[in-house]
């Protein structure tokens, strides 16, 4: 249905900055949802953002809100999180998915991932 492919990470000094870049080759429609999700060594993954690509509305975890900004190319079919004063605890592996599902907060409904991108901030 889709590929994904991101980019954009890296390793940035806390209070840095980094945007990350998820391109989309839609090969039947195009996906309701957009997200973001990251996962730390040990620990669960976390969705961090989301945005409808009809509309662009949006969604945030409570731990980025306010720092991470996710938006859309709707002609280039790429989707972006803008990542602002980064944290060490923001340190994981981030990656994109899609969604055929209405509702983007259905986690179950992402069914295609892209490869992660890392992105590492140190204190």
């Amino acid at each position: 249905q889709v590929q994904l492919v991101a980019s954009g990470g890296g390793s940035v000094q806390a209070g840095g900055s980094l945007r990350l870049s998820c391109v989309a080759s839609v090969f039947t429609y195009r996906p309701d949802c957009m997200g973001w999700f990251r996962q730390a060594p040990g620990k669960e993954r976390e969705r961090v953002a989301a945005i409808y690509t009809d509309g662009g509305s949006t969604y945030y975890a409570d731990s980025v809100k306010g720092r991470f900004t996710i938006s859309q190319d709707y002609a280039k079919s790429t989707v972006y999180l803008q990542m602002n004063s980064l944290k060490p605890e923001d340190t994981a592996m981030y990656s994109c998915a899609a969604s055929y599902y209405r509702d983007c907060g259905a986690e179950g409904g992402y069914n295609y991932w892209g490869q992660g991108t890392q992105v590492t901030v140190s204190s």
